[in-house]
Order: structure tokens, then C-alpha cells, then sequence
């Protein structure tokens, strides 16, 4: 009974029952043994200390965040459209414009008319200018080496040549009288289209030549129309004076004697019909003025005169 009841043995006892004398183990003396396991345990693993990062921490930082960006939602009424009329033709060069315009004045004539009275009158500048924009394109499409004189040469620039001639045939009416009431306008005009005429190419073949040949003869008939209508308007000393009888003269020198008509023109009108007076006070004038009308008569006026560098 009283071995029944007689109380277990101490803890230190019965675990040292359970190991066998070659299993004992030392322990170190004091806590170090314990300071250096919780040390251990402490110290975090690399993927602990990865899944604890701040970027992975599910943990709200103590910063605040900033304001939550609303973008601007598109307008519901906006969509795809045309260009308005102004903005279109911003857009739009003078090549285009022109075949714009012209293809719509083509299909209803009420507008072309409308712009012929609208649009502002061409100067003499702007009229050159084309002509020689023409010319320019006529002088670029001649072949490369051999003859420029050449049947060959004439059928490549025929088409380029055409419409020279044309426009030339075009602006010519428009600056003389009765619709150009200048008469500086119209034979500044002249002028310049008669320089544009002498750099016309000359051909071997007769009948290309023709082209020419008949240029020369309508810029001679202008010549003659503006010079008798200038006279007219007591224009006769003025055209003297600014010096159009040097200028045409050295035309028809240029010319070979094909603006002859208008040269005899010039004489029947110049200052020397009705402005005897005034002749008369400049005293050896009539002297020289009859001379210059005998040279323009015979057509040799100019032959002698100086060759002038620069415009006149």
C-alpha cells in the first residue's frame, strides 16, 4: 500500500532514466545557450525579410496618398468633321487653287463671270512674270546635247512652245487700248514681251520658224495700236521724251527690220507732229529730231547707237 502510493520520482530523475549514459549531453553553464538560440531565431530568413518588404507588406503606410487622378472623359458631342471652307483653302497652293477655281467656273459660268469683274486687274509685272515662268518651262525641256536647232529638238519642246505662244497671244490684248488707258502700262508691257519673243528659239527647218515669224508680226501691230492711241492722248512728246524711240528701234534692230510698222508708226506720231514749238526752243533739236526721223523711216535708226547694259 504504501509502495502504491508513494509518489513519483523527481522530473530530473526520470529523464535521466530515459537516456542511456552515451547520449548525455553537456549543457553550457548560465543563459548564453538561450541568448544565442533567441539571437538565431530572431534574425529573419531572406525570403521572410523579402516577403516582409515594404513594396509586398499588405500593411497601409503611415503616409498619406496622394489624391486619386480623374481623367477628363472625352465629350460626347465631339467627332470626326470636314475642314470649314477658310481652313481648306489655307491649306491649298496657288496651282491648286487655280484648278479649283477654274474646274468651278467651268460648271457654272455665272461664277466665272462674277470673278472676271471681282478679281483685281494684272500689272505689267505680274504678266511678265507668267510669260516668263513659260518661258522658263520651254528652255527646260529642250534635250540634252545634240542639235537645239533640230527637228528632234522642236517636236520634244513643241508642246511647251504652244503654250508660250498662247499666253503670250493672251495677255498681249488685255494691256493695249481700249481696255489699258495708259500708255505707260501698255508699252512697258510691250517691252518686255518683245525681249521674251527675241529669246524664242530659231530653227533650222523654214516652217518651224514660222512661230516666230508671226510673234513678231502681232507684237509689231501692238506696237503700232499703243503708240497711235498714246498720241492721241497728247502722248506723242512723252513718248520721245521717256525714250520709246530708242527703246523700239533697238526692238526692231534685234528683230531684223520686222517691227518696221510700228517703227513708221512712231515717226507719223512722235514729238515732231504738232510739237514744232517746243522743238523750236530747244535750238539744234529740229536738227537732230529730222535725222532720227529719216534713220526711223529707212529703218537703220539705232545701228549706231551704243549698246545699254541694265534696264532702261
Amino acid at each position: 500500500m504504501n509502495s502504491v502510493l508513494a509518489s513519483p520520482p523527481p522530473p530530473h530523475q526520470l529523464y535521466n532514466t530515459h537516456l542511456s549514459p552515451s547520449h548525455s549531453m553537456s549543457f553550457p553553464s548560465g543563459g548564453s545557450m538561450n541568448r544565442k538560440r533567441k539571437a538565431e531565431d530572431d534574425e529573419p530568413q531572406a525570403e521572410d525579410r523579402m516577403s516582409s518588404s515594404p513594396s509586398n507588406s499588405p500593411a497601409p503606410s503611415n503616409r498619406s496618398l496622394p489624391a486619386r487622378r480623374h481623367n477628363k472623359r472625352a465629350r460626347s458631342g465631339l467627332a470626326g468633321r470636314p475642314l470649314a471652307l477658310p481652313r481648306l483653302l489655307e491649306t491649298l497652293d496657288a496651282e491648286s487653287l487655280r484648278g479649283v477655281l477654274q474646274s468651278i467656273c467651268s460648271r457654272h459660268p455665272e461664277i466665272g463671270s462674277e470673278v472676271e469683274h471681282t478679281a483685281p486687274r494684272p500689272s505689267v509685272p505680274s504678266a511678265l512674270s507668267v510669260l516668263k515662268n513659260y518661258e522658263s518651262a520651254l528652255q527646260s525641256s529642250f534635250p540634252f546635247g545634240g542639235d537645239q536647232t533640230s527637228d528632234y529638238a522642236y517636236n520634244r519642246v513643241r508642246q511647251q512652245l504652244m503654250a508660250l505662244l498662247d499666253a503670250l497671244a493672251d495677255f498681249t490684248p488685255h494691256f493695249l487700248p481700249p481696255n489699258e488707258t495708259q500708255a505707260s502700262q501698255a508699252l512697258s508691257f510691250l517691252d518686255g514681251a518683245t525681249d521674251i519673243i527675241h529669246r524664242l528659239p530659231n530653227w533650222n527647218s523654214f516652217q518651224n520658224n514660222l512661230h516666230k515669224q508671226n510673234a513678231y508680226e502681232e507684237i509689231s501691230g501692238a506696237w503700232a495700236l499703243a503708240i497711235r492711241e498714246a498720241a492721241k492722248r497728247a502722248g506723242g512728246m512723252k513718248l520721245q521724251y521717256d525714250g520709246w524711240d530708242q527703246k523700239l528701234a533697238k526692238h526692231n534692230q534685234q528683230a531684223g527690220g520686222k517691227l518696221q510698222d510700228a517703227v513708221n508708226e512712231l515717226s507719223a506720231n512722235i514729238g515732231w507732229m504738232g510739237g514744232q514749238p517746243q522743238v523750236q526752243q530747244h535750238g539744234n533739236r529740229g536738227d537732230d529730231l529730222s535725222s532720227v526721223r529719216q534713220e526711223l523711216l529707212s529703218g537703220t535708226y539705232g545701228s549706231n547707237l551704243p549698246v545699254r547694259v541694265g534696264p532702261w
